[in-house]
């Protein structure tokens, strides 16, 4: 199977890791594992839940219905699928399509991470509440979704599902809306990155003088 994009050897690794893992039941009833896709540079990663149908057969995240929709919210959000990176918490399809189980999840996490480190993203934006669980293992979908949050450093930002839409039309208008909030929050980080490498500089360089910048709160 080809990968959608040129991968460095920390990927080639990674991903070889997570097709061959036998680490939880899943191994036994997938297809295909489902890694990721997206440019190892992507300023944003956006996390699932897990592979239905389709990914397994293709071996690639959000791909059926659901990738269809939140191809539409990338592009609302002024993005192109091309520039993100998608996977999921999960990287084998539950059989049914069932929810995640926690062992599960925890089989998967350090792959995640991985992905994480190695991409190393301005944003990070979580999709449907096992992904979300992941940052805010406390909360719920219902009352932080579209509200930005930094965690170790990172801004994550959770979202309802696409597949949530799907199910329950209301919801797309908020998920719409929540979405159109992106690129600003993007803007912020790329701000603020800025600012610290101004800061950087400065320190080398008297003249250069950093901006003060607001923070998200933790």
């Amino acid at each position: 199977m080809k990968d959608p994009i040129s991968l460095t050897t920390d990927f080639v690794e990674l991903y070889q890791e997570i097709r061959t893992c036998e680490a939880c039941f899943l191994h036994k009833t997938r297809k295909n594992a489902v890694p990721g896709e997206g440019p190892q540079d992507a300023q944003v990663m956006f996390i699932g839940e897990a592979p239905g149908l389709n990914e397994d057969r293709e071996g690639r995240p959000f791909v059926g219905r659901s990738g269809s929709f939140l191809e539409e919210l990338i592009v609302a959000a002024g993005l192109k699928r091309s520039e993100v990176y998608i996977c999921n918490v999960l990287k084998c399809r539950p059989p049914d399509n069932r929810e995640p189980l926690p062992v599960e999840i925890n089989s998967c996490s350090d792959f995640v991470g991985r992905q994480i480190q190695l991409i190393d993203p301005f944003v990070i934006v979580t999709l449907g509440r096992h992904s979300m669980r992941r940052f805010f293992p406390d909360a719920t979908i219902s009352r932080i979704h579209g509200q930005p949050k930094t965690v170790e450093g990172r801004l994550i930002v959770p979202m309802y599902h696409p597949a949530a839409a799907l199910h329950r039309g209301n919801l797309k208008a908020t998920i719409l809306d929540d979405f159109a909030k992106l690129p600003g929050f993007i803007d912020r980080v790329r701000s603020l990155r800025q600012g610290e490498e101004v800061l950087e500089n400065s320190k080398t360089n008297p003249v250069l003088k950093p901006r003060q910048l607001d923070l998200f709160e933790e």
